[in-house]
């Protein structure tokens, strides 16, 4: 059955954004901080020093070096732009369910209502967010608004998202490519957060990591969230009997028996995890293990009091 927005309930909300108010309002109880920050001032450029005003932004070492006195220009501080981005592709439908719920979660549903959550958490601090949904490319990409109309349009995308069954199969991921497309249409600094499996194909995994790097080289500040049925996906915990496992991608079916293939599934999903937390410590990206059998909020809420905690 399609997802339905009751328009005569609480306040006019949909059942998304009334549950992540009630989320989002029970995690900020008390709480003097908010987990998300504008960023600081940031010098801009030098300009000659008027004689009679403060000395307080004078640069002294590029006096020593010229004999003039110059002051330091910043750009002022600005509220919050956060780009929330979803992968979209088929294998975020994993594991299929009949009616996929906040506890008990497909890998999308997880997602959305993660970002349904920050989007509210976002709206309450006046803060902007906009919204990216990429398969094998960009199909949704919003400027960041604070506004509550902008905000309710992006709760109706996300609802999409829950109920799309043509997405379900058949739509595969480019996450490289569609990542290096948002980064260049975010023009402004901003907190990107990533919500993906990263099962990008083979061809296109040598250049996963540059698309990541060139979101911190545009100075944005990046969180991905990789997100996973750690149990089948990673750990790959099914019962020793036939399978037939078909990609939800690309529709490719294999029979095989878990226990013959386990200890090098495994090894390989090692090393590509190693290698994405290697990459993301070098570019300075927060990466989040979201493992969607421990329910969205045993994973968002506990990362959100860690940053609370940081800053």
């Amino acid at each position: 059955m399609p997802v339905t927005i009751d328009q005569s309930g609480f306040e006019d909300l949909s059942p998304l954004e009334l549950l992540a108010r009630q989320v989002v309002e029970g995690f900020i109880t008390g709480l003097h901080k908010s987990p998300f920050h504008g960023f600081s001032v940031e010098f801009a450029e030098h300009r000659l020093y008027n004689q009679g005003e403060s000395v307080k932004h004078i640069d002294w070492k590029l006096y020593g070096r010229t004999d003039r006195m110059y002051v330091k220009k910043y750009e002022e501080e600005t509220n919050l732009r956060c780009q929330i981005v979803i992968d979209g592709s088929s294998s975020m439908y994993y594991p299929l369910k009949d009616k996929p719920s906040p506890e008990d979660p497909d890998k999308m549903t997880f997602s959305v209502y993660s970002a349904a959550a920050i989007m509210y958490l976002l709206r309450r601090q006046r803060d902007a967010s906009g919204l990216s949904i990429f398969n094998d490319e960009v199909v949704l990409h919003t400027g960041a608004h604070s506004s509550q109309v902008h905000q309710k349009r992006l709760y109706k995308e996300l609802e999409h998202l829950l109920d799309a069954p043509e997405n379900k199969s058949g739509k595969s991921t480019s996450a490289a490519s569609a990542l290096h497309q948002i980064a260049e249409n975010i023009h402004k600094r901003s907190l990107v957060v990533i919500f993906s499996d990263m099962l990008d194909s083979d061809a296109s995994r040598d250049e996963l990591f540059p698309a990541l790097q060139h979101l911190r080289h545009n100075k944005h500040e990046v969180i991905l969230f990789h997100v996973a049925d750690k149990k089948h996906e990673i750990d790959f915990a099914f019962d020793n009997k036939p399978y037939r496992f078909i990609d939800m991608e690309t529709g490719e079916e294999v029979k095989i028996c878990p226990n013959e293939v386990r200890a090098g599934y495994r090894e390989q999903m090692n090393n590509f995890k190693s290698e994405l937390y290697l990459r993301c410590a070098q570019y300075h990206i927060d990466l989040v293990e979201a493992d969607i059998n421990l329910g969205y909020k045993q994973v968002l809420l506990p990362y959100l009091l860690k940053r609370v905690k940081m800053h």
